[in-house]
């Protein structure tokens, strides 16, 4: 009789384990979602290599990131892109450094004429540069990858040969390449590429200076039936993510992303060389585009008038206190590596 309780006390805790162990759920690691905004429309290239992040990262964590994307300036514009991320606005944007050139000196540098010939060459010259100087204006973010633009190219309305075709022609142009056209006697018009066809019908500009990829994604070759080939000149982009977002992500999807930078660098250099290509042609076939390529005297003319642009942003950095001449070296010499 003494063991009654004993056994009663026994077959208690065996019914209540059961009931726990019945009542246990393994758990399982929430679905981690993340807001990223750009502000091109979805057809350019910054959004389609923010589709092709998106996909790589939720393939890549096995479903546990979701990416909501923001094309077209839906959730931030491209003036208070980098503010809107560190505010947490959105948690990842792309911004055109470019837009910034006294914000972003370091990493813009790779948009001077220094000879970058290609957007490959450019994107992982860039990340290299970035890596190498870590400069200050990033220190509120997490980057995540940066990426450059093809070489810009005069797209115009008339034949431009010389530079006395180009002397009062007014082009919408933006960072250096408005510099670089005030140089060559060009008159630069500042604007936001989604106000360039309504300025090109009415008659406000006469065409523009960058990347030739616009020619088909914003159909500009119904405009503009000349493009002269100057090759020169690039727009660095970031993406970059909020720190408290980044800080909150489980160290094993911080690795995929910190994976993915070098790599989505060279894609997106890689698929802007190619579509750029295919523009052209694009532009040919259905309208005709003519392609002026300098004489080499006159395009060797033309590069040694930018010079003064590389000049001005060694002195400039030195006035930041930053080493001007070794980042121009730098940049040199990553671009040779990269070949």
């Amino acid at each position: 009789m003494k063991r009654k309780p004993f056994i009663v006390t026994v077959s208690l805790i065996m019914t209540s384990l059961v009931f726990v162990l019945l009542d246990y759920k393994p758990s399982i690691a929430q679905t981690v979602n993340l807001n990223y905004a750009n502000f091109p429309p979805a057809s350019t290239f910054p959004c389609v290599q923010m589709e092709r992040w998106k996909t790589e990262v939720e393939k890549r964590t096995n479903g546990r990131v979701k990416i909501n994307t923001f094309p077209g300036g839906t959730l931030l514009n491209a003036k208070n892109m980098i503010n809107g991320v560190i505010s947490g606005v959105a948690d990842i944007g792309c911004l055109c450094m470019a837009y910034q050139p006294g914000r972003f000196i370091v990493t813009n540098a790779t948009g001077l004429p220094l000879g970058l010939s290609n957007a490959r060459i450019g994107s992982l010259v860039l990340w290299e540069i970035y890596k190498k100087y870590k400069p200050k204006a990033f220190s509120k973010v997490k980057v995540l990858t940066m990426f450059n633009t093809a070489p810009s190219n005069i797209m115009s309305k008339k034949p431009i040969r010389t530079l006395q075709d180009l002397k009062g022609y007014e082009l919408r142009a933006s960072g250096n390449a408005a510099i670089a056209l005030g140089l060559w006697g060009g008159a630069a018009v500042g604007m936001p590429m989604s106000q360039t066809p309504e300025a090109l019908q009415k008659g406000t500009v006469q065409g523009l200076f960058t990347a030739l990829e616009v020619m088909k994604d914003f159909k500009f070759a119904e405009y503009l039936k000349y493009v002269t080939r100057t090759d020169t000149l690039m727009y660095p982009f970031a993406v970059v993510m909020n720190k408290n977002a980044w800080n909150k992500l489980p160290k094993d999807v911080q690795k995929v992303f910190d994976n993915l930078s070098a790599e989505q660098s060279e894609w997106t250099g890689n698929y802007m060389d190619k579509h750029v290509e295919e523009a052209i042609q694009w532009s040919k076939e259905n309208h005709n585009l003519e392609i002026i390529q300098l004489p080499k005297e006159e395009k060797e003319n033309w590069d040694r008038i930018l010079e003064p642009m590389i000049t001005d942003w060694i002195e400039e950095a030195k006035e930041k206190e930053l080493p001007g001449e070794a980042i121009i070296k730098d940049i040199k010499a990553f671009s040779t590596q990269f070949k």
